[in-house]
């Protein structure tokens, strides 16, 4: 079964959420059993501890297993797309397991179960502790790849990784043309189908480690998505997911970016936590040497600007912008470079600067920072990244408010409202309302309240 589940069963844990007994739990499953058509079923305790004890334990037949699961309202499908005892995870509604469990092998599959298995409802949910976080990191620092391919299924090879990866790299690009919602079940669907394979099929060591960076990846795409639609719990299961599957994987620079973009959302929810995102920034730069993009250096650097900026701490914010513009500096060309990094330049260095001078309440030299972005010789990429460009935008008009120029704050947010109209994002909605309620003092002013009607 996995040392995952040798010491906390599934079963007992169910059991326990629905205080039943277990003679009440076996009852109920010999009832399903009958109303589903397979006939008696006995109810002795014994049978549930063979199912449950940690050495050599007994596998349920088919339709026990199916009758369990209509006791639990899981989908019988789960139960034949998932090995036992796996899709009894599905049941548990705090996931505080998936936390809890070892960084091995059986605890990545564990993980991208819970993180591409089917919609619960959300608020069941809770966003990481400060705690939890930092143990996370930490444990991805420490992790060794535990690959054990001792599945017997049919043989995949790296044709079906190359495959992976093009799939991904095209959801990537999707997200930024349409948007969140539309991208987060497809990269849920290849979190669910990266896994299957893990479970079920054979491959070399090398095969293994990609698949699991392709789930890491897939994974961290979907927790993003997940961010930028609003549900920063269910991001952070994702993200959780995906530093797991990088330390199965062996990849220092896929960790360090599900690291990066779930310091993202530690600070940019609506009750930030810069403390925890610079944690995982910090956790995932003790393996810098290890880190083989000079792009992904470069992110985490202005991650960790923007958390030194909320924190309120200029000094470090400003010096880890310079450690950004020197690893983008001495980094290679973008084509030499890996696929997922394709949006970071010089351009988005800056965007970054200026968003950390905004919250350090330095309007002037955030615009300064905004200018740079658009007239740099590498630019911002406005065109191939419009929910971006709509952000910053929207930061960029906030700055102008600050100066208290009101020509230059509605011109700027209109055309913020104008990218928006054809990208979906919550991040961008929330900041766009927070920009209108700070105009709200202003309305006497016809141009304020001419923007206020229009965008009301």
């Amino acid at each position: 079964m996995g040392s995952a589940l040798a010491d906390r069963h599934p079963l007992h844990q169910l059991l326990a959420m629905h205080g039943w007994t277990i003679e009440e739990f076996l009852r109920r499953v010999a009832d399903a059993h009958r109303a589903l058509g397979y006939g008696g079923l006995g109810c002795r305790k014994e049978k549930f501890s063979r199912w449950t004890r940690p050495v050599r334990p007994q596998l349920p037949n088919v339709p026990t297993q199916l009758a369990m699961a209509a006791v639990l309202e899981i989908p019988a499908f789960e139960v034949r797309a998932r090995a036992w005892p796996y899709w009894l995870f599905l049941g548990i509604r705090d996931h505080s397991a998936v936390w809890e469990s070892p960084w091995t092998r059986e605890g990545t599959i564990y993980a991208l179960d819970d993180a591409g298995g089917p919609p619960v409802d959300r608020r069941g949910f809770l966003t990481a502790g400060t705690g939890t976080v930092a143990a996370a990191i930490a444990q991805w620092a420490i992790a060794s790849p535990t690959l054990a391919n001792d599945v017997k299924g049919r043989l995949i090879g790296s044709a079906v990784a190359d495959r992976f990866d093009k799939l991904l790299d095209h959801l990537r690009h999707l997200d930024d043309d349409l948007g969140a919602d539309h991208v987060y079940e497809a990269a849920r669907a290849q979190v669910r189908l990266i896994n299957r394979l893990l479970r079920n099929n054979s491959y070399s060591t090398a095969t293994e480690r990609r698949l699991c960076a392709s789930a890491a990846e897939a994974s961290r795409l979907a927790g993003w998505c997940a961010y930028d639609n609003g549900d920063v719990a269910v991001a952070e299961k994702h993200l959780h997911a995906a530093l797991r599957a990088s330390a199965s994987s062996g990849d220092h620079t896929i960790g360090a970016i599900a690291a990066a973009f779930w310091a993202n959302v530690r600070y940019g929810s609506t009750t930030p936590d810069p403390r925890s995102a610079l944690d995982l920034i910090t956790g995932a730069l003790v393996h810098r040497d290890r880190i083989s993009s000079p792009r992904v250096l470069t992110m985490l650097y202005i991650r960790r600007a923007r958390a030194h900026s909320l924190a309120g701490e200029p000094a470090a914010a400003y010096r880890a912008i310079d450690d950004a513009l020197t690893a983008y500096d001495n980094g290679v060309p973008a084509g030499a470079d890996i696929p997922s990094m394709y949006w970071v330049n010089a351009g988005e260095i800056h965007q970054a600067a200026a968003s950390a001078a905004l919250s350090l309440r330095d309007p002037a030299r955030a615009l300064e920072h905004f200018t740079a972005a658009a007239t740099h010789t590498d630019p911002y990429d406005a065109e191939k990244e419009p929910r971006g460009t709509a952000i910053y935008l929207i930061r960029q008009a906030s700055a102008y408010l600050a100066l208290d120029d009101l020509d230059g704050t509605v011109d700027t947010a209109r055309h913020a409202v104008d990218l928006m109209g054809g990208v979906s994002s919550a991040r961008g909605n929330s900041a766009l309302t927070k920009l209108r309620s700070d105009l709200g003092r202003r309305r006497g002013v016809p141009v304020v309240r001419d923007f206020l009607e229009l965008t009301g």
